[in-house]
């Protein structure tokens, strides 16, 4: 796991964001842990978040032109990469969607720099992929092409078939998809921390039962 990774979990942790415990998830499945992004809610915290998600960026390689943040959670996240990857010297146009189209003033539902080039779309989790696909419609509407998607965490677990979400997403959009840390990453995790090794056996349990089928990419 690369360091900065392993440093996410600490962040995530520190903040409540990760959790472990009894949870029910939005699919209604009873999960081991729980991810809130939405704990990320000072101004520091927002500040590393975004951070952090630029390292993850840079380290993927991905090629794009602009930033692009689904409402609502993806308009602060996208606002902090964008700062985050300036301060790194890497100086991206950004916008976000209203949720309902304005009438007045510059009107429609994109705020910010127009959609142009290969859109990146950031987001925090993705349950069902149903704001991704909003998001694509968006971004080609405006003839932009959507190269990609970047979360903070990929479950790994079914989506609507064998396959995560994220993976779906990918098959489904034909788009690149980056994850801050994995449930692997999770579990790794949890076998440096004596004091956490005992959520690690009730986690491979849920993903005995909901662990997502690994696509075949030989060939």
């Amino acid at each position: 796991m690369s360091d900065f990774r392993q440093q996410f979990i600490d962040f995530a942790l520190q903040y409540d964001v990760l959790r472990f415990g009894s949870f029910t998830t939005k699919a209604g499945r009873p999960s081991p842990y729980f991810f809130n992004a939405g704990l990320f809610n000072d101004g520091l915290a927002l500040k590393k978040l975004g951070q952090f998600y630029a390292q993850a960026i840079l380290a993927s390689g991905i090629s794009f032109d602009a930033l692009f943040g689904p409402a609502y959670k993806g308009i602060p996240l996208v606002s902090t990469l964008a700062i985050a990857l300036a301060e790194a010297g890497y100086n991206y146009p950004f916008s976000f969607n209203r949720k309902e189209i304005k009438d007045h003033g510059e009107g429609g539902n994109i705020v910010g720099a127009p959609l142009a080039g290969r859109i990146l779309i950031v987001d925090d989790v993705v349950s069902a992929g149903l704001s991704v696909g909003e998001s694509v419609t968006l971004i080609r509407a405006a003839n932009a092409t959507p190269c990609g998607i970047m979360v903070a965490l990929d479950r790994m677990e079914k989506g609507e078939g064998e396959y995560s979400t994220l993976q779906e997403i990918r098959n489904r959009h034909g788009i690149s998809v980056i994850s801050l840390i994995t449930l692997d990453d999770i579990v790794a995790y949890l076998h440096t921390r004596q004091d956490l090794t005992r959520h690690i056996r009730a986690i491979e349990t849920y993903r005995a039962l909901y662990g997502a089928k690994t696509p075949d990419t030989s060939g």
